[in-house]
This record gives structure tokens, sequence and C-alpha cells, in this order.
């Protein structure tokens, strides 16, 4: 069964929202929550996952939000927090893996965090019982995917091409699959511009595919009410997951 990684936006439009929307999404496909952090300059996303953080911050979101939401899920299905190195460096990187560790957090998603830094961060999130999630790029040679999935936990999040997620660029990516199996055993999700259109394209050859423009633009949309947008997201997470297992 080829899994589904679900992002959504933490405390958009509101916390309890949150809670209901990423337990609803575990009941209609989704295996894997990515709970992203509201962060001001997200250089990794597009417009979408942008305009969905720069809401969370204006409605007031603040770290505490972000605990107090992932308490409430994290027990119920495996969730990774994605997030920049801004926000852990603000509120301190023990006592943030030591929240992570509390709630059963499995581990971060940090776009920013380059494989070279991040070697430095590998022991404390080990000491917290969590990991950091390794990213592959279609630009990255043979040599450099050894280096980068050698040490590689949980999953290894493949990025469908160079660019922004939400981008919805398509690019073949049979070798980079080949060479990072050749490596490791860990799962593989691809991300960037999957939906319902690109889903069963882009899981061929790995383990599952990775959704967040795709939800979050429900998130955004001011026209729909709560209700409409839980049952849009929902929904849109039933057909991938159809379409990923078809």
């Amino acid at each position: 069964m080829k899994k589904l990684v679900g992002f959504i936006t933490a405390s958009l439009p509101n916390n309890n929202f949150t809670i209901d929307l990423a337990l609803a999404l575990k009941e209609n496909g989704v295996d894997i929550l990515e709970l992203g952090i509201p962060f001001s300059d997200p250089v990794a996303d597009g417009p979408v996952i942008e305009k969905a953080s720069l809401l969370a911050l204006q409605n007031g979101f603040k770290l505490h939000d972000l605990f107090d939401i992932t308490q409430k899920i994290a027990p119920y299905m495996d969730t990774f927090w994605m997030g920049y190195m801004n926000s852990f460096f603000r509120y301190g990187i023990e006592g943030f893996l030591e929240k992570g560790l509390e709630y059963g957090v499995k581990g971060s998603i940090i776009p920013d965090l380059p494989f070279e830094e991040s070697s430095r961060y590998q022991q404390i999130f080990e000491k917290y019982n969590q990991s950091i999630i390794s990213f592959v790029a279609p630009t990255d040679s043979e040599e450099r995917i050894q280096k980068l999935v050698k040490d590689s936990k949980q999953f290894i999040y493949l990025v469908a091409y160079a660019g922004i997620t939400g981008s919805g660029k398509n690019e073949d990516l049979s070798k980079i699959i080949d060479n990072v199996k050749k490596y490791t055993n860990t799962p593989i999700y691809t991300g960037f511009g999957v939906d319902e259109h690109t889903a069963k394209d882009k899981v061929q050859g790995v383990d599952g595919v990775i959704v967040g423009s795709a939800f979050v633009k429900y998130l955004i949309d001011e026209s729909l009410s709560n209700n409409e947008k839980m049952k849009k997201i929902t929904g849109l997470a039933r057909e991938i997951k159809d379409k990923i297992n078809s």
C-alpha cells in the first residue's frame, strides 16, 4: 500500500480546526501528517503555502499553538513538524525537541537546513527520539545521494523538481530513484507539485507521495466555510489515496 503524506498549516484558521482536520485526514487516507509551522519567509514554499503561513501569523499564531495542536494529534497519527530553522532557534532547539518527545513527534522537515549543517544536529535530535528528514533533489549526483541517505530515518523526501512547492513541474525521476535505492531501504516519498492530477505518475517507483499545496489552497479560500474546507480537503485526500493505489 502506497503511503499518503499530508501537509497542512498549523492554526489556520484556528487550532481546533487544525486538530479536527488532521484527525479527519487520518480517517480519509492520510498516513503521515506534516504539520506546517507558520513562518514569515518560507523560502521553499510557493505562493499558496506562503499565503497560509502569513494568514496564520496575522491571526496571532505562536509556537504554543503548535504544541497545543501537536499534543492532540501526535498520539493518533505519525506527526512531523515542517518548518524553518529560525523557529527552532527562536524557541531553543533542545526545548523544541523536548516538546516533540513529550508529544510523540517523529521528526522534523527543515528545508533551509543544508545536509552539511544538519549533521551537527543529528545527535541532539536522536537524544529526543526524533529524526531530521533527508531531502534528495533531481540535481544531486549519485555520490551526494549516497551521503544524503546513508543515515536517513523515517522517510526520504524526494523533491520532484528544482524549485518551490506547488509549481506542478514534471521531471523524470527514475534515475535518481534508482540511485537512492542503491544506498538505503528507507521509504521514499515524492513531494512538490503532487495533486489529484499528478499523484499517480509521481508515485511510480517510490513508496508514497507528499501533498501540500493541493490541500492548503482550500484552507486559504475565504469563499468556503470551515465545513466546506473540511469536505474539500478530506475528499481530495480520499481521491489521491485511491489513485496512488490503483
